[in-house]
């Protein structure tokens, strides 16, 4: 038996936090009863419908991609604007591909793509804490003593409440006098919504461009060119679970 959202995410449907905004949204019928709650448990004999339609296993097998995401591509799976999206790098497959660590749209660097809802729970959900590096190009000087303010945290704006971010790593990459720039690294395991540029207008810098360059122990290699992808090694796929199996199967969510 495994709980109603563990298993939509198993069938290849969607990531295990989508499932639960579905359920939450009461979009799930079981046996023609529409389920809130996230202790449900199912066997997989029962009529389980989203949106009124019957769900069906999407997966033939389960694949992992990284992908070196351009900048001005959105990172869905569809988009009603009919922008470019992830999946346009991609063929058709029998797979349900989604898009896992999104970036926003005018950001550019990794994305994995897979139909692992575990994987993808794993690197998004917070519990799990999962390094990310990003190299961002600001307009001025970036001094060291602004590198020791932002690595030590600063206050931002998430939802119209004040967070403050954790203490993270950084160094100054490159200084452009000659352009008025600077290049930036910083290495942060939080997720708000648009955080690294957030950091950097806190202390009054603009970024002008934006890059993840890696995931966790996964860097995307420097040979990967903008737009293309590669499928993961088994042996990356299985660090990522490694400590986090046994959550994996014990967790709640």
């Amino acid at each position: 038996m495994d709980r109603l959202q563990k298993y939509i995410a198993s069938m290849g449907y969607c990531s295990r936090r989508k499932a639960e905004e579905l359920i939450n949204r009461g979009h799930v019928k079981v046996n023609g009863l529409v389920v809130k709650e996230h202790g449900k448990k199912v066997s997989g004999n029962e009529e389980i419908l989203i949106f009124d339609k019957p769900l069906v296993n999407k997966n033939t097998q389960k694949v992992y991609y990284a992908l070196n995401k351009p900048r001005a591509v959105i990172c869905t799976v569809r988009d009603p604007k009919q922008r470019k999206t992830v999946l346009d790098f991609f063929p058709r497959t029998q797979e349900r591909l989604y898009p896992v660590g999104r970036l926003d749209y005018d950001t550019s660097g990794l994305v994995f793509i897979t139909n692992d809802g575990d994987f993808a729970n794993i690197i998004t959900h917070p519990s799990y804490i999962i390094d990310k590096k990003y190299h961002a190009q600001v307009r001025g000087n970036f001094t060291k003593h602004d590198l020791q303010t932002i690595t030590k945290g600063v206050v931002i704006d998430n939802n119209g409440l004040d967070f403050k971010t954790s203490r993270c790593q950084g160094r100054i990459v490159k200084n452009l006098f000659d352009e008025n720039k600077t290049i930036v690294e910083l290495i942060i395991h939080e997720g708000k919504n648009h955080q690294v540029k957030k950091m950097f207008d806190a202390l009054g810098f603009d970024v002008l461009r934006l890059k993840r360059l890696s995931i966790g122990h996964f860097e995307m290699p420097q040979d990967l060119r903008v737009g293309q992808y590669m499928a993961l090694k088994p042996k990356d796929v299985k660090k990522f679970f490694g400590d986090y199996q046994q959550n994996i199967n014990d967790n709640s969510f």
